[in-house]
């Protein structure tokens, strides 16, 4: 196959599925962004805060690597899922006489056009933040006031660089099933090494738990999010396991025609299922993580106003938790809403063909409602177990080895922020795919997501 044309495959492929591309911009945007601004921070000399605190640099590094994390997470999970949506038209490429080195570079184009196009207008949002940033630093008594942040060329070249690695490291394992020895084999959604791996990487998130409860409340504080990180991963990589155990549910009793057909999808498309389940679990152990530390702390405080909590419960740190948490929650929401929204598109000609042999749209939608409630249940469930996790290990340092505070208000607005953000995803995406007259659908097939 001519390598000149690869440009407009790529493109091609781009075109034919814009939301799904949309929310791979959309992480990429919040990435170069978010790295921008840490950045700027890091490169910009400052004086050492009012209180005696280490200056930007030190500041921008903590505050940042959690965040850059998990912008890397959503990006590789965003990426990972648009790549694989292309399995088919890859594999007829590879049966075309396309080689795995230019399918390969098919999907590097994509990535490269989509930092191109995202690249400029994050670089000015991450500057522009940047500079916002240290004036509430310096208004929360975090910064000295009257600092020049200057616009670094370096965190931009950096950011983007960011961005391209990871698509880099992502394209050979979400192409692996096209550019293998039998491409029209998928790989099995349950397979022992995901199992193996999976497992691996909890166990590892539990040590640093374990070690985390040797350290101070300032430090564990903050490798509590480094925790449910690592924990989350974990269970992105146990996703399809989760799902089908959620297939189990006894829903036909209750609902025999809906129940049937959940379990069936469930059962027969747990890896399609997984990718709506792991945002849902990022956006709720990252933010239940915040909540739950942060109402240990007051909780443990009101108790004990010891020295060892003078650092954690301060004013400005509560803030600067808060602003992280909005940023975290940012990328949760952009994965969530555009993996909910993207996995249902793909689903039009099955759900084409549902009504072609008699269901009405009433009983697709009343599926998709309860494949929806399912599918949030297990990521909060998932995402809570691992905020526990995480909040338990800082608790232990603290005075009296607490376990963790649970504000059921708080958490009630996460869960419903988690419920409304995979709802609306879903939701709107539906109503598109059950417009079309089933006969068109059903022969249109998944070519697009437009």
């Amino acid at each position: 196959m001519r390598t000149t044309a690869m440009p407009a495959l790529a493109y091609a492929g781009m075109r034919a599925r814009p939301m799904t591309f949309a929310g791979v911009a959309a992480a990429v945007f919040l990435t170069i962004a978010s790295v921008t601004l840490f950045g700027t921070l890091v490169a910009t000399p400052a004086p050492p805060a009012p209180d005696g605190r280490a200056g930007l640099a030190l500041l921008g590094g903590a505050f940042g690597e959690i965040a850059v994390v998990a912008a890397v997470f959503v990006v590789a999970t965003t990426l990972g899922y648009a790549t694989r949506q292309q399995q088919r038209e890859l594999v007829l490429l590879r049966a075309a006489g396309a080689t795995p080195r230019q399918v390969r570079r098919l999907v590097r184009l994509q990535i490269a056009a989509v930092v191109a196009v995202v690249g400029p207008p994050a670089w000015a949002t991450g500057a522009y933040g940047a500079r916002w940033f240290v004036d509430a630093l310096a208004a929360h008594g975090l910064a000295a006031h009257g600092i020049d942040v200057p616009a670094a060329p370096v965190p931009m070249a950096v950011a983007s660089a960011v961005a391209v690695l990871v698509g880099a490291v992502v394209v050979p394992i979400a192409t692996r099933g096209a550019t293998s020895g039998r491409p029209v084999a998928p790989a099995p959604a349950r397979s022992l090494f995901r199992l193996a791996a999976g497992v691996v990487v909890l166990a590892t998130g539990g040590w640093f738990c374990m070690f985390l409860r040797g350290r101070s409340p300032d430090e564990a504080g903050q490798g509590a999010l480094l925790a449910a990180l690592i924990l989350l991963l974990g269970v992105a990589l146990l996703g399809p396991f989760l799902v089908h155990a959620a297939a189990a549910v006894p829903l036909r009793p209750y609902a025999p025609r809906v129940g049937r057909l959940v379990a069936a999808n469930l059962r027969g498309h747990a890896r399609r299922v997984s990718a709506a389940v792991v945002p849902v679990a990022l956006l709720t152990g990252l933010a239940c993580t915040f909540r739950f530390v942060s109402d240990t702390i007051d909780h443990t405080s009101r108790l004990d106003a010891g020295s060892a909590l003078a650092g954690v419960a301060s004013p400005g740190d509560v803030w600067l938790r808060q602003a992280e948490l909005v940023l975290l929650a940012c990328f949760g929401a952009v994965a969530t809403v555009n993996s909910s929204a993207a996995l249902t598109l793909e689903r039009r000609r099955e759900f084409a063909l549902l009504r072609l042999i008699g269901a009405p749209r009433a009983l697709v939608a009343r599926m998709l409602a309860v494949e929806t409630a399912l599918t949030a249940a297990v990521g909060i469930a998932a995402g809570t177990a691992v905020a526990w996790a995480a909040a338990a290990a800082f608790g232990a340092t603290l005075p009296g080895a607490p376990l963790p505070t649970i504000d059921m208000g708080a958490y009630t607005i996460v869960v419903a922020g988690a419920l409304g953000m995979t709802g609306a995803g879903v939701a709107g995406a539906a109503v598109r795919a059950l417009a079309d007259p089933a006969v068109s659908a059903a022969a249109e097939g998944t070519e697009s997501d437009g």
